[in-house]
């Protein structure tokens, strides 16, 4: 039986999300599939499944297929930088889906107003106040704050300072928190500075339902905290997006790479045009590689640092129930403390 601390700090979350437990499953490319986001809606918690550059068909297929896996709320994650992007917003408004969390960059208002007019909530990722107040003068009924901590495309600004800049100003929407979480007490303790819930995803990547490759998975138990490094720009004219991932010969071959496309700017050997291609080119399908091929040497393997705090394989249930746990016995602890 939950404990009045819980029902408290949980209340705004769940009316929200229309869930039982305010803990979101992030949206992971070739991760967040039908069977992870079933498993995870039908624990209590709350997910999304990724939309990432899927051919809209199969995309339509994996929402019809969620919601025959389970009648429970789940949501659909939009990357606005993505070539089917619009055709995925299109998608959107023809299944009616309940939540629609726009990542990758920002939205335009219009972009906010299409998902809202099919009723449904729209959640909206800010990394500063200027982007959060934008955000919410588009139409967000939510936002998320991701710090640098997080897996796959991240900012530059940590969890801990996101927290001060835009969860303890902003108050009148629900604020969900993600970068870097991956234990109970940490939840407690965001819930307690004012989240209407918390996001995870390296620790649901390892679930047993999750059907990314037991290398990638194996791999994930394996790592430290300090193998998840993102990904750095030698050079501002090789524009290259910042990813969290775990280090690996891919990661060196494209460091190899920034610098011998460096070298033929230098010498006039390959246009700017050229070079941006190759830079782009280089991670394309690597992702696919490392989670459905189990290729752990060339492929991406896009990591939140939290890769440090898992240490086994459990069923999706399991992982939220043990957050549950450790988040009672952080508000009891913190109580005590109080009254002391």
């Amino acid at each position: 039986m939950e404990s009045s601390y819980t029902q408290t700090f949980f209340e705004r979350g769940r009316e929200f999300l229309q869930v039982d437990t305010p803990i979101i499953c992030g949206a992971m490319t070739w991760v967040s599939d039908p069977q992870l986001v079933s498993a995870v809606a039908n624990a209590g918690a709350f997910a999304l499944l990724a939309g990432g550059n899927t051919p809209v068909d199969i995309l339509e297929r994996q929402i019809k297929e969620t919601q025959e896996l389970t009648d429970k709320p789940f949501g659909i994650n939009l990357i606005t930088i993505a070539p089917l992007y619009k055709d995925h917003l299109e998608l959107v408004r023809k299944h009616n889906l309940p939540f629609v969390v726009f990542a990758g960059s920002f939205p335009r208002k219009t972009e906010v107003l299409k998902a809202k007019a099919t009723g449904a909530k729209v959640l909206c990722f800010a990394s500063t106040m200027s982007i959060a107040n934008r955000m919410l003068s588009y139409g967000a009924d939510a936002l998320i704050l991701e710090g640098m901590e997080a897996g796959g495309h991240v900012g530059h600004v940590s969890l801990m300072i996101l927290l001060q800049q835009v969860l303890f100003k902003i108050r009148d929407v629900p604020i969900f928190v993600a970068g870097g979480i991956g234990t109970g007490q940490m939840c407690a303790h965001l819930f307690l500075m004012g989240a209407a819930g918390v996001q995870l995803g390296t620790a649901f990547a390892v679930s047993d339902e999750c059907t990314a490759h037991p290398n990638f998975k194996k791999r994930f138990i394996q790592a430290k905290a300090r193998e998840a490094i993102s990904t750095p720009e030698f050079d501002s004219r090789l524009h290259v997006v910042a990813v969290r991932a775990l280090r690996n010969k891919g990661y060196e071959d494209f460091n190899a790479l920034q610098l011998e496309l460096m070298e033929a700017l230098d010498n006039g050997t390959l246009a700017q045009a050229d070079v941006q291609m190759r830079v782009e080119e280089f991670w394309m399908g690597k992702l696919r590689s490392a989670v459905i091929d189990g290729d752990i040497e060339h492929g991406s393997l896009m990591a939140g640092q939290s890769v440090g705090l898992i240490h086994e394989m459990k069923p999706v249930k399991a992982i939220i129930q043990d957050l549950l746990t450790d988040m009672e016995a952080e508000f009891s602890r913190v109580a005590k403390q109080l009254k002391a």
